[in-house]
């Protein structure tokens, strides 16, 4: 056999991830840069991969207006992109497989864990069909209620094409729209803010934690004995996290901005600027108000939500609620002296909290260092007195990649080349995950590690 065939064999479960996602999103670069993607003139090529990468990895900043830059084949190209990120390059490659009858190999298996589980499963094949089914029924619903609003503006055809896109990228938390303002003109519209929420909100609890709700739901029409129906461990600080996130964040929103960007608007419209800006910063990307209108403290708390993203297992980005939830738990216990970790009368075992511990402070040390090379190309040359701003935009702009969150100030249109590769690296991180890069340069540690004698230091 070729070699190049037998080193792909034997590529690790990490490896293989962040192959798979960089031959996908070069593809799709390919496919954008062509002249019939674009309506004029071809997309340049690193405008095509910043798009590609963006969509791949479910982010939806771009440099081009993909509502009128784009040709349908572009924007099919871009929607298959979005699907393909939202149920990830692997969970849609080992369906194919089960599809074909070949079966799924060892590090087959151990990439959908990696991506998918937090506990074994009876069947990979079930699994997988589970998922493809799910987000086929939920895209479907959610276009369908989408229609009703788009079809009365915008015609039969593109009305129920409008809906169909819009409802893949929210339930993929991509944030891609092809109108110009992406939702700003349905902000007061009671049923395009709910169903792009509630697609957002289903496509960042991750599929496992849908499966499990269905599951206990069913056990609990048809239980006949007095024992009550579980949720794991994992489901409930999933759901509590979110729950406390999205309220939390509609609250302070409507507090802080309810005598500025929101001030003149009737209290149905407020309400629903402020809830739906509070789901969609945690990695969908679509926005019903202008960003900019909001003051300094809402955009440092929509940073802080883009920075916590969605639920490990989904279609979003970010250190992840889960991680939240235990930082804050690890927090506490340490705080109170106690060397290990319980939430929810259960006790979390050391290896999931130093991975909680390295991922928050490798995300926090990652993000640093790429904002600071992003003002670095952007603002190099410019008095601090002159880019104050500016220092905002492209601080936000880093968080918004690195999350996959999609939101801007405005930023993505000014960046240069470097500008542009640095973002395209920080959403391809923020997919492909920190620890599964970190653990593929770094490699494992050895079996028996040495270890010196102690001797301690001051701290604090």
């Amino acid at each position: 056999m070729p070699q190049p065939k037998k080193n792909l064999r034997n590529l690790s479960p990490n490896q293989a991830l962040i192959l798979y996602y960089a031959v996908s999103i070069f593809t799709g670069a390919l496919l954008l840069s062509l002249p019939v993607a674009a309506t004029g003139r071809p997309v340049p090529f690193l405008d095509a991969l910043f798009t590609a990468t963006s969509a791949q990895c479910v982010t939806g900043l771009s440099v081009i207006d993909v509502g009128a830059r784009l040709s349908t084949f572009g924007q099919l190209v871009l929607l298959a992109l979005i699907q393909l990120g939202g149920l990830g390059v692997t969970t849609f490659s080992v369906y194919l497989f089960f599809y074909l009858r070949k079966g799924v190999s060892t590090r087959g298996r151990w990439i959908i864990h990696d991506t998918l589980l937090h506990s074994p499963v009876e069947s990979l094949r079930d699994l997988v069909r589970g998922i493809f089914l799910l987000t086929v029924a939920i895209e479907g619903a959610g276009a369908v209620l989408l229609a009703i609003a788009f079809v009365p503006n915008l015609g039969w055809g593109r009305g129920i094409y409008y809906a169909i896109f819009h409802s893949i990228s929210a339930f993929c938390n991509a944030g891609f729209s092809l109108f110009h303002n992406s939702l700003v003109g349905y902000r007061a519209n009671g049923l395009v803010n709910f169903t792009i929420i509630m697609l957002i909100v289903l496509g960042g609890i991750g599929f496992l934690v849908m499966r499990e709700l269905i599951d206990v739901g069913r056990a609990w029409r048809r239980r006949s004995s007095g024992r009550r129906p579980r949720l794991s461990l994992h489901t409930k600080l999933v759901l509590w996290t979110t729950a406390a996130l999205i309220v939390g964040g509609t609250v302070l929103i409507l507090i802080l901005e309810n005598h500025s960007a929101l001030r003149g608007m009737p209290w149905s419209e407020r309400f629903w600027v402020s809830f739906f800006q509070s789901v969609t910063a945690r990695t969908a990307g679509f926005n019903t108000i202008d960003l900019n209108r909001f003051e300094v403290p809402t955009i440092f708390l929509i940073m802080f939500l883009m920075f916590i993203g969605a639920s490990p297992g989904s279609a979003g980005g970010g250190i992840k609620t889960t991680s939240l939830a235990l930082f804050v738990a690890i927090l506490h216990s340490r705080l109170k002296g106690v060397s290990h970790t319980n939430v929810f009368r259960r006790t979390i075992p050391d290896e999931i909290v130093t991975k909680t511990l390295t991922l928050v402070m490798l995300a926090a040390l990652f993000l640093s260092a790429a904002s600071f090379a992003l003002l670095a190309v952007q603002l190099q040359g410019h008095a601090f007195a002159q880019s104050r701003g500016a220092f905002m935009d492209y601080t936000f702009e880093a968080v918004s990649a690195f999350a996959t969150a999609g939101l801007s100030l405005g930023a993505t249109a000014k960046l240069t080349a470097w500008g542009k590769l640095i973002i395209i690296a920080l959403m391809y991180v923020g997919r492909v995950g920190l620890l599964t890069l970190a653990f593929t340069i770094v490699g494992r540690a050895k079996a028996h590690p040495v270890q010196y004698g102690e001797e301690n230091i001051m701290i604090g």
